[in-house]
């Protein structure tokens, strides 16, 4: 069931909490192949040397591996630990929400989120995906990487391992691509399946390359 009272500032505290207390442990796991493998496609898909925003940046992992394939990465989290995690890794990297994303407009080639929109309420959903449009320039490529697309659900996930409970929101695939595509174009949509029930809906998206116009294909 969907709770349309929730709103991203209400579960912002909760969720800052949560990551902070866990940052060490989350810095300490080894990704699943299924992950490098999504991470690697996004990798091919950029041009050399584009300057990449990392948002839900976690511990840095994935922005070590960008930066060393030779991206200027930018890396945001809410969690002020998993912001130094960042740094001490060479990162450079701002605590920052979705909401708040302090960069200039167009500053951006990519936009990297693998497993962190689906903390944004529904409600919210499309300011956040307004913002990370502006910050990213005209035909720049945005991969979202979530869980879903069984059904549609939003709140506390009762089993968390993290203290308070992370909110969530599942999207069906439908939903999803209705919110992505009010503000960007599709270049490619699948869902892997990842075992325990669970779906992964990889996503990768282009900024049209003039306002109001299709951007093209993918190449």
């Amino acid at each position: 069931m969907i709770d349309m009272s929730l709103r991203y500032d209400d579960v912002l505290g909760p969720l800052r909490e949560a990551y902070d207390a866990r940052a060490s442990w989350r810095d300490a796991l080894t990704k699943e192949p299924w992950k490098l493998a999504e991470r690697q496609a996004f990798r091919n898909r950029l041009a050399p040397g584009a300057r990449l925003l990392e948002i839900g940046a976690g511990t840095g992992q994935d922005g070590v591996y960008f930066q060393q394939e030779g991206f200027a990465v930018v890396a945001t989290d809410l969690s002020p630990a998993m912001v130094e995690h960042c740094r001490a890794k060479g990162i450079e990297a701002h605590v920052m929400d979705f909401l708040h994303l302090d960069f200039p407009a167009d500053s951006f080639d990519a936009v990297f989120a693998m497993n962190c929109l689906l903390h944004v309420p529904n409600h919210d959903l499309p300011a956040v995906l307004a913002a990370i449009r502006t910050v990213l320039r005209p035909g720049g490529l945005f991969f979202v990487g979530v869980y879903g697309g069984n059904e549609s659900a939003e709140g506390p996930k009762s089993d968390d391992e993290h203290g308070p409970p992370r909110f969530f929101s599942w999207r069906t695939d439908e939903q999803l691509l209705g919110f992505a595509t009010a503000w960007f174009d599709v270049v490619d949509f699948h869902s892997i399946g990842v075992g325990r029930g669970h779906r992964f809906q990889s996503l990768t998206l282009r900024r049209p390359g003039l306002l109001g116009s299709r951007a093209e294909d993918a190449q």
